[in-house]
């Protein structure tokens, strides 16, 4: 399937770089079968567990079962699993067998499926039974009916309703013997072309789907794995969803080209996290902020994690005073990435990086990306000014699926450039700071604040844990600013005095001070596991409406 946007100028510019190559992702697993057959592969804490002989075969029989189920070349499959051994075996069957995979999270319903699966015409699913005491196969029943394309149920695990195909029949039965070695070699994907779809996180209606190339996602992980100079020797975690960027970008992707052991963590809280880290002897979790906040609030000390020698963290902004805690708590450096479902890979920290570019930084540029930081108007501003981020390079992603309006509309401009939302400024030094998302800045009587700049001083206070700022609808000033903040264990609650003063010693300036406190448990999370700031902003403005403080 010939990608929206790559125009084949651009392909072969890539290619003559040597950013873009004819390898795709199977590949290494192949290599992997072959050179370490014995060694485990895939582990996930609800008991799965494969070598990468294993793994290779079971990927073959999926592959194969798909060919024989008559799905054709560049067709779609969707995965909507959570993070386990069983996911992992199905992505990387659909690219044997030619099939166009699109991963979905876990949390997706009705509606979003409805229109996901009918825009993409899928034809397959894989998913469980049921997870978190919810019943997805009567869910995809029920989504069936409107979808007559939609033919195949395959459901993973023991458990299996009427009606339904098993996953684990298909790995067990040998079908491989069937067929000759080489029989899947003429569905192998074209790397530059359509290899998989993505969604956005969904915060504000149905999801888009996104096109990648497995090429451009391929040259982004090659320049992870030497970053983090991932080897054999490394078990890297996923604790984020394996569906998106934050979990499946270091496990599904970087982990297999250097034959890295991957461990999915099934079912998410922080303490079943660090026990999980302790049990397999990981050396790289995989998180969002959220999930590292939550995980400092913890007893970390009580856990053996010895083994862990850096955490890579995406999907949010990292607030710098909660990434040196990280780094003290857990004995070794704090990587983060950047980049967007939409747009793709932008960005990464090294582990040579100086401590504090590390934790306040999104690293410097990948190999080949343009970066462009510009006002309102696309003019590009000096070095260290704030703007918004556009880059443009071998990393993109290739649009939105089957849509050139939307893609070059929403995504891309006529130039190539594509901008993840974010306000960025680039220092001296060539790494990236980012501000804040542009859609969360607080315009308050006509003054800009940045929820990024609060944050990071309010989580420096010893009564803080975690903090989100968002805006709160104002009659006279349009909007304010209110601080949602998660107290700190054993301490008593910050109160909106108490932080006042606090961000006054900081020098912020008056305007930018929150007008509002909110003191709360948890977060509302999005799909992907970030803050979800427009949840926050809905609950905030219900507040006020009740308190009759704005209009109903």
């Amino acid at each position: 399937m010939q990608p929206v946007r790559y125009s084949q100028q651009e392909v072969d510019d890539f290619r003559a770089k040597g950013y873009w190559t004819d390898q795709v992702f199977s590949d290494f697993w192949e290599k992997n079968a072959r050179e370490y057959p014995d060694k485990e592969a895939l582990v996930d804490s609800k008991g799965g567990r494969l070598t990468w002989a294993q793994a290779k075969q079971q990927m073959d029989r999926v592959a194969l079962t798909f060919v024989e189920m008559g799905i054709p070349k560049d067709a779609r499959v969707a995965i909507q699993l959570p993070n386990c051994v069983e996911g992992f075996v199905a992505r990387a069957a659909c690219e044997k067998a030619g099939i166009i995979a699109m991963t979905l999270m876990h949390t997706l319903r009705h509606k979003e499926l409805q229109e996901i699966l009918g825009l993409i015409e899928a034809t397959t699913v894989v998913i469980p039974s049921t997870y978190r005491n919810f019943d997805y196969y009567a869910m995809y029943k029920e989504v069936q009916e409107s979808l007559p394309l939609l033919k195949n149920l395959i459901v993973i695990g023991p458990d299996l309703p009427a009606g339904a195909i098993s996953f684990d029949g298909i790995v067990s039965t040998p079908i491989e013997e069937k067929y000759p070695a080489d029989y899947l070699a003429s569905r192998r994907l074209d790397p530059t072309h359509v290899g998989f779809l993505t969604t956005t996180t969904g915060t504000t209606g149905v999801p888009k789907v996104v096109e990648q190339t497995l090429a451009a996602r391929l040259w982004s992980t090659k320049t992870h794995c030497k970053n983090w100079r991932l080897g054999p020797d490394d078990v890297v975690c996923a604790v984020a969803p394996w569906a998106g960027s934050p979990g499946g970008t270091p496990t599904y992707f970087c982990a297999p080209q250097v034959a890295s052991k991957i461990a999915l963590l099934y079912e998410y809280n922080a303490k079943d996290a660090l026990e999980f880290f302790v049990k397999e002897k990981v050396t790289i979790p995989c998180v969002v902020p959220a999930q590292l906040a939550q995980m400092m609030q913890e007893a970390v000390e009580d856990y053996d994690l010895s083994s862990i020698r850096a955490a890579r963290c995406s999907g949010g902004y990292l607030n710098p005073t909660l990434a040196e805690e990280v780094e003290r708590r857990f004995h070794g450096p704090i990587l983060s990435t950047y980049g967007s479902q939409d747009t793709g890979s932008v960005s990464g920290n090294n582990l040579n990086d100086p401590a504090e570019k590390r934790r306040s930084s999104v690293g410097r540029p990948l190999p080949g990306n343009e970066i462009k930081i510009a006002d309102d108007n696309g003019k590009a501003l000096p070095q260290g000014e704030v703007g918004q981020l556009y880059f443009r390079g071998p990393q993109n992603s290739s649009g939105y699926y089957r849509d050139p309006e939307k893609t070059f509309s929403e995504a891309y401009d006529s130039e190539g450039w594509a901008s993840p939302g974010d306000l960025a400024k680039i220092d001296e030094d060539g790494f990236i700071i980012i501000a804040g998302r542009k859609k969360d800045i607080i315009i308050r009587g006509g003054q800009n604040i940045y929820p990024g700049e609060i944050e990071n001083a309010l989580m420096a206070h010893d009564k803080v844990s975690n903090v989100a700022v968002v805006a709160m609808p104002d009659p006279i000033m349009g909007e304010k600013a209110c601080a949602f903040v998660i107290p700190s264990q054993n301490e008593e609650f910050l109160t909106f005095a108490e932080m006042v003063d606090y961000l006054k010693s900081k020098k912020l300036a008056p305007y930018k001070l929150p007008e509002r406190l909110e003191i709360v448990d948890a977060f509302p999370l999005a799909s992907d596991s970030k803050i979800n700031k427009k949840a926050l902003r809905e609950i905030i403005a219900e507040k006020l409406k009740e308190e009759g403080k704005i209009a109903g």
